[in-house]
């Protein structure tokens, strides 16, 4: 069951195809079934709430009819309260997540052209239309965060809230484990790289000669998934967001008829052609190319690994310093090679369950026990390269009901969230009170709503 507090949040998780469906809605059956303040719901506003929870599978948690509308006042309540208390969200951030939206799109569907299409809409008719449903978002989601940021609970209250609990009810905390890696990249020869500088020249060339443009070219050539659908387009970014290599070249463009000479990144080799500068923030196209090593390169790095890994089980050296010294992935080697990750608090863990692992890493632990070193194996790594691998399982541990002494963290988030959702449920209700709310009959019927108050 999904929670009903995710409903507003993933408006923007809309399919490409509920515009379609929601317009015929708008002009079929539009009438207004609430009145919040000086807002109005529409009915076309919650049938296509509706057809996003039928395709998300959502439980309203009660008749739809009530929980729905009930849903988008709370909204409206946020939104409110909002532009009482100045929150913003910057032309930038919603222009970002905007693209971002866009671009997952046209990941799933295949091609902006196919979007456009099942859409019935241009790439820039989306964007108009996403603009306030992601501005709305944000605000409320900001909104929220600002009504319970001094909220706090102590181990006390942790301890309390799990002492009376039946034991069924406390969490399972899944299996985690804590691994190190060793990463080395099968090497490529020289006249591999010159070749794709070469052709990234080449590009240069066809550009500046007319005979075709930089966007169509990153459309057929770039190995940067992310942009290449966009005529190798990107969006505003500061220099702290880039690899240095490349924000050095593309913060010195100054000519947008110009095309950089070819700049070597952490991904690969790049040319780069200035849109617009805007404040400490630039807008580029882009064209990557990575050279790919040969099979014979990578079964002689294998082997050099599956070498490493004997002397390592043999306890020759130990393999904090076998990463520090030789590993090519420079986040687990200032880590000893400890792979690590943010988590949902924020917070950096070395603690993975087994999903949130590579696939690769994941196959590669499974079998080993703590302190085993597996075999060499292939991976592709997070800048898109082909790398070769070995893994040191450091810890297991398996999965249980949740500890104080243990998973004190855990259940402390546990009790925040609870703590959070109480504060925010209890300032709905005070807003309420304070509101004018009007209802259509029509969406009373039962009276089945989350909070109290909405009928007078």
């Amino acid at each position: 069951m999904k929670k009903k507090s995710l409903i507003i949040s993933s408006a923007l998780l809309l399919t490409a195809l509920l515009p379609a469906v929601s317009e015929d809605v708008v002009n079929s059956i539009d009438e207004i079934a609430w009145v919040v303040g000086d807002e109005a719901i529409l009915r076309s506003d919650i049938e296509v709430m509706r057809l996003q929870g039928e395709q998300e599978g959502i439980d309203w948690g009660g008749d739809p009819n009530c929980r729905i509308p009930e849903q988008i006042a709370v909204q409206k309540l946020f939104l409110n309260q909002a532009a009482i208390d100045s929150v913003e969200v910057t032309e930038a951030e919603i222009a970002q997540g905007v693209e971002q939206q866009i671009n997952a799109w046209i990941q799933m569907i295949g091609s902006k052209e196919k979007l456009e299409e099942y859409r019935k809409q241009s790439i820039a008719e989306i964007k108009a239309e996403l603009h306030d449903e992601y501005k709305n978002r944000e605000l409320a989601q900001r909104m929220r965060a600002q009504l319970v940021e001094d909220v706090t609970v102590t181990p006390y209250d942790v301890r309390e809230y799990f002492k009376n609990l039946p034991e069924d009810s406390i969490p399972f905390v899944p299996t985690t484990v804590e691994v190190q890696i060793l990463t080395m990249e099968p090497r490529i020869p020289i006249e591999d790289i010159n070749k794709v500088k070469n052709e990234l020249r080449e590009y240069t060339e066809r550009v500046q000669s007319g005979s075709t443009s930089f966007a169509t070219l990153a459309r057929l050539y770039s190995e940067d998934p992310g942009s290449a659908r966009q005529g190798g387009e990107m969006d505003y970014v500061g220099r702290g967001m880039l690899d240095p290599n490349f924000a050095q070249v593309a913060f010195n463009l100054t000519d947008p008829k110009k095309i950089s000479k070819v700049v070597e990144s952490e991904f690969g080799f790049h040319i780069i052609q200035l849109i617009d500068k805007r404040g400490d923030k630039i807008k580029v196209r882009h064209i990557l190319r990575k050279p790919k090593p040969t099979q014979m390169a990578i079964n002689a790095m294998l082997a050099r690994l599956d070498s490493i890994s004997a002397d390592l089980t043999e306890g020759k050296f130990p393999f904090e310093d076998a990463a520090t010294t030789l590993s090519d992935d420079k986040d687990t080697r200032n880590n000893r090679g400890l792979m690590s990750k943010v988590n949902d608090e924020g917070k950096r863990t070395a603690r993975f369950e087994m999903k949130d692992l590579p696939t690769e890493v994941a196959r590669a632990v499974e079998g080993l026990k703590p302190g085993e070193v597996s075999k060499s194996f292939t991976m592709t790594n997070n800048r898109g390269k082909t790398v070769c691998a070995i893994v040191k399982l450091k810890n297991r541990t398996e999965g249980h009901r949740a500890k104080i002494t243990d998973d004190f963290q855990m259940m402390s988030s546990i009790v925040l969230a609870k703590a959070r959702e109480k504060k925010l449920t209890e300032w709905v209700q005070e807003k309420i009170k304070s509101t004018y709310v009007k209802i259509n009959p029509k969406y009373m019927a039962g009276n089945d709503f989350q909070y109290e108050g909405w009928v007078r």
